[in-house]
């Protein structure tokens, strides 16, 4: 048995014949009467204590705690103690990530994890506990991929507890545990008809926005951080390399998301828009710190400004430019007067780069291509998002056998001079 059990009630002393003998302490009768000790791995002593009467559960637990050491899954009982608000908040401080990612992330477990959750001791989280605060989460939070993003955050804040040794299991990994569906609908890419109105309701200045993302794939943000540099109207190829970003309220510029720079083909036609948006709206040199707030300082002739100078914002785009003209596209209905525009998540201008997926495929683009064109790091996931816009096989059968039957229609000994049996 690692370690010994001490009676606080009874000492040894010698008896008057020299011999040793039992006597009663000072604290006989009052607290607990036994203290479970022993020297754990990091070479310090470890203790609980027990009451009256209950000596073979401190041997039990000395056995456990043996056991545990000699498999490799020993957990300090004083650290297991530490609540998940306080490692949660020790671990979102120690993460390297984006800030653009690491503030939301924050939010989330401040907002649906800790008010639930966070006062629970790290060693006592069983997978019950996580499918109880799920079913408060889904109260909560209506979007099911919104809760799937959550629950992920919950599960590697206590899969770091697990590697810290601070939890032995990660009780969201459990088999009785369900992550939230993915509820991600499919993508339902606008007409064309609708991605000229939205550019026509736009201020002149940011009409060619719609072209980059409907025509090249840009995000939002690549496509406020476009230099004019990067465009090249020769070769017909557009570098993405930059973008525009929001941290901690201020702009910055940064590398596209995950840092995938890449090369996209520039349609003639969209080559001309941008041309003929340089004449009226000449390209400005923009300073903006680099990927942080306090970073050094980077300038960039970009394409796109606002009228006074300066970097296009995206919350004031979207608020001021863009849902306007999603209204008078006929998009989303008017607001009453004094209220918001109603939320319009997939029709922001994400909607554009869904627009360049479906023309791509609906002229033969394979995957990997329209993958690398998006900047996806996965071909996977552009499979996954835009497979059901894929031309179907059923679909190929039928017009490749229709092709035939055209050509040998045409000929002189086609199926119309066979004869019947």
């Amino acid at each position: 048995m690692a370690g010994h059990i001490q009676d606080r009630w009874y000492k040894t002393e010698p008896g008057p014949n020299g011999k040793p003998r039992r006597v009663k302490t000072d604290r006989y009768g009052t607290g607990m009467r036994y203290r479970a000790r022993y020297i754990g791995p990091d070479g310090t002593e470890k203790s609980k204590s027990f009451p009256d009467k209950q000596k073979r559960l401190a041997e039990k637990w000395l056995t456990h705690i043996e056991a545990d050491m000699s498999r490799g899954q020993y957990i300090d009982p004083r650290a297991g103690r530490i609540t998940f608000r306080e490692y949660g908040e020790k671990w979102l401080a120690a993460q390297t990530t984006d800030p653009n990612t690491r503030v939301p992330v924050g939010v989330q477990l401040r907002l649906h994890a800790f008010p639930y959750i966070g006062a629970r001791p790290l060693d006592s989280f069983q997978p019950g506990h996580i499918r109880e605060w799920l079913a408060e989460l889904e109260r909560a939070v209506p979007a099911s991929s919104y809760r799937r993003v959550i629950f992920s955050n919950v599960s590697s804040v206590l899969s770091a507890a697990v590697d810290d040794a601070l939890l032995l299991k990660n009780p969201c990994k459990a088999r009785s545990v369900r992550a939230p569906e993915r509820g991600a609908p499919r993508v339902r890419p606008w007409p064309a008809e609708r991605v000229f109105a939205v550019r026509a309701a736009l201020p002149k200045r940011y009409q060619a926005m719609v072209d980059l993302g409907g025509g090249c794939g840009l995000r939002q943000g690549e496509i406020f951080g476009l230099p004019d540099d990067e465009v090249n109207y020769e070769t017909g190829w557009l570098h993405v390399g930059y973008q525009v970003k929001v941290v901690n309220g201020h702009l910055v510029f940064a590398p596209p998301k995950r840092n995938k720079e890449r090369d996209v083909p520039l349609p003639e036609r969209v080559a001309q828009v941008l041309k003929e948006h340089r004449k009226h709206f000449p390209p400005v040199d923009v300073t903006l710190p680099w990927l942080r707030p306090d970073g050094p300082p980077v300038t960039k002739r970009l394409l796109f400004s606002l009228i006074g100078g300066g970097a296009v914002r995206r919350t004031d785009f979207n608020t001021r430019l863009w849902k306007p003209a999603l209204v008078a596209a006929g998009v989303i209905p008017e607001p009453k007067k004094g209220e918001r525009h109603e939320a319009a998540r997939e029709h922001g201008m994400h909607a554009l780069r869904h627009f360049y997926a479906s023309v791509l495929l609906d002229a033969g683009e394979n995957i990997k291509a329209l993958s690398g064109y998006l900047g996806h790091t996965d071909p996977g996931f552009t499979l996954r998002t835009y497979t059901h816009l894929m031309p179907s096989s059923e679909g190929r059968t039928r017009k490749a056998v229709d092709r035939l039957y055209e050509a040998a229609d045409s000929a002189p000994d086609g199926p119309q001079t066979a004869q019947e049996e």
